[in-house]
């Protein structure tokens, strides 16, 4: 049972990222311009432009350019910038690697936090804490996460206590992670951002559990509240909240633009800014799949928590 529900999932999935490549890459086909000539300038020669424009299959026919572009996802060959001249690939390693290192960190500080003051928080129902939580949780999860950077950079880097840095300022070349003060900032951000979705499903749904005829039947065996609540309630409890956890999740991946953008951060954020201003096709086509695969990737793998913590399925499985 859990098998067949984890490969239809896979399989959705892929059928999703199919057609996610097909929408990017036809969306990209109808800007204007000439890639050849974004490349090579004004001042090419026609020889040079021809030249340019068979070394990037420009000349093949749409399927052909299509199915050749799908490939080079396979093989890392993502085609050429625009704007610098080089390899896409060459152009995105590092700042991958520095958005994957912002957003690794905010997703490890907003799970826990938000899973534990959400069971905190039904378990203090209708006391300060759970209040405050709910109160704090709600301002958050209205505001735009422009306002949170931007509020936090007045805090923290101009006006208040001035104790950060406003804008990331690695060197050229170097890690962004050999600077740690300069992540600070823009993971504080995130993790305000997300947490508060997560706090709020897993009060609203440990609320429904702790008050289930499983936990009640627990009890009056004589069962410590404790372990009621570790090993019967919170287990239940994150099969929905997983959802919402990948969904924050995904979002991060597209919402981590505004935050680099705002931080100056040298992630995939910024360089699909700058790609775009650039009007650099290439790097637009890599980065908009990539955002794309990472957001289906992540919610299958929330279907598969979701399926795994299913205790109706645990149990027809052991049956």
């Amino acid at each position: 049972m859990i098998a067949k529900m984890i490969t239809k999932r896979l399989l959705v999935s892929l059928v999703i990222l199919f057609v996610v490549s097909l929408l990017v890459f036809v969306a990209t086909l109808l800007l204007p311009g000439d890639p050849a000539q974004a490349i090579l300038g004004q001042q090419a020669t026609p020889e040079r432009l021809e030249a340019l424009r068979e070394q990037m299959n420009l000349n093949d026919p749409v399927w052909v350019r299509y199915f050749t572009w799908i490939g080079g996802l396979f093989t890392g060959n993502l085609g050429y910038s625009a704007a610098s001249g080089g390899p896409v690939t060459a152009l995105l390693s590092d700042r991958i690697q520095a958005s994957l290192v912002l957003m690794g960190l905010a997703a490890l500080i907003s799970i826990p936090v938000g899973i534990v003051v959400g069971t905190f928080s039904a378990l203090k129902r209708g006391r300060a804490f759970d209040h405050a939580a709910t109160g704090t949780t709600l301002v958050l999860a209205s505001l735009p996460e422009f306002v949170i950077g931007i509020g936090l950079v007045a805090l923290f880097s101009t006006s208040v206590f001035k104790i950060l840095p406003s804008v990331t300022m690695a060197p050229p070349g170097e890690a962004v992670w050999n600077y740690p003060v300069q992540l600070v900032l823009p993971t504080i951000t995130l993790v305000l951002v997300v947490t508060p979705y997560i706090v709020r499903m897993m009060r609203g749904t440990m609320l429904e559990v702790m008050n289930s005829g499983f936990v009640e039947m627990a009890r009056l065996k004589g069962v410590p509240e404790r372990q009621v609540v570790l090993r019967h309630a919170v287990p239940h409890a994150l099969a929905p909240v997983a959802q919402v956890i990948a969904i924050q999740l995904a979002w991060m991946a597209g919402g981590v633009v505004v935050i680099e953008f705002l931080f100056r951060y040298p992630g995939i954020g910024q360089a699909l800014v700058d790609a775009v201003n650039n009007r650099d096709v290439q790097v637009v086509q890599a980065i908009s799949i990539l955002i794309a695969a990472a957001y289906i990737v992540v919610n299958l793998l929330a279907d598969l928590v979701g399926i795994l913590t299913n205790p109706k399925l645990r149990t027809e499985k052991a049956s």
